[in-house]
């Protein structure tokens, strides 16, 4: 692919933006964390009497709306965005502490377009927020993006950036660091990322893994202290590096 049309593919790309309307400071901050994790962009209001606005000016391709706000119900937010034109097609997912089935029934017979009870797994919600977006035509599989920190990779590009930089990395470089990202927090030793990475079987004593790190830390730059030796043992990708 020519430079061109790489910037031509990168540009039609559509970023998936969630809007998460949550009150409840530490819910959000859960919720935040997580779906930035999975390489969505997010924002958040706190006020039910502010959503729609928000939804009008930000445009988020998905809205997590939780039942409780102040202000305004979600239940009444949810009837507004789907009857009105320019957001009634947006994906709604109802978050409450409501686990009555009449609040699911009702819910759904609104509009909305999936139901998540507190508390809830982290794990289930960025799930079924892919599950929507992937029903959304033209939208970028959020599976196919991954970011941690300013680091982020496109898997179906692909390519890196870290920040507004995009870095030229080797094919083997974009794997370890694709799969070193994947199990962020998980320490892998050497021979574990020569077998998953270069597809050697057995143990060898090889200075490989060491080079290769050394380069991907030296064109990540700042961001490269992501990447934490473990003496004795391997290598991990630390979401939150110390020092």
């Amino acid at each position: 692919m020519n430079p061109a049309t790489q910037k031509s593919a990168i540009a039609s790309r559509p970023t998936v933006k969630i809007l998460v309307a949550e009150d409840e400071i530490g819910v959000f901050r859960l919720i935040e964390s997580n779906l930035k994790r999975a390489g969505f962009v997010v924002s958040g209001v706190a006020q039910g009497d502010e959503v729609a606005k928000r939804v009008f000016s930000w445009k988020p391709t998905l809205l997590l709306l939780d039942i409780m706000l102040p202000g305004l119900s979600g239940f009444e937010i949810c009837r507004i965005l789907k009857s009105d034109a320019r957001s009634k097609s947006m994906p709604i997912i109802m978050l409450t502490a409501k686990a009555l089935e009449r609040d699911r029934v009702h819910g759904f017979e609104i509009g909305a377009d999936d139901y998540v009870t507190k508390p809830f797994s982290p794990r289930e919600l960025v799930l079924r927020v892919q599950a929507q977006v992937r029903k959304i035509p033209g939208q970028l599989r959020s599976e196919e993006s991954l970011a941690m920190g300013e680091i982020v990779i496109d898997r179906a590009e692909p390519s890196v950036r870290v920040g507004n930089r995009r870095l030229s990395l080797t094919v083997t470089e974009f794997k370890l660091l694709t799969l070193l990202m994947e199990r962020a927090g998980r320490v892998q030793s050497r021979n574990q990322l020569l077998t998953d990475v270069w597809g050697y079987e057995g143990t060898i004593e090889s200075r490989t893994v060491d080079i290769y790190i050394t380069r991907l830390r030296s064109k990540l730059g700042r961001a490269g202290a992501h990447l934490e030796t473990v003496r004795g043992f391997g290598y991990r990708f630390a979401e939150k590096p110390s020092g």
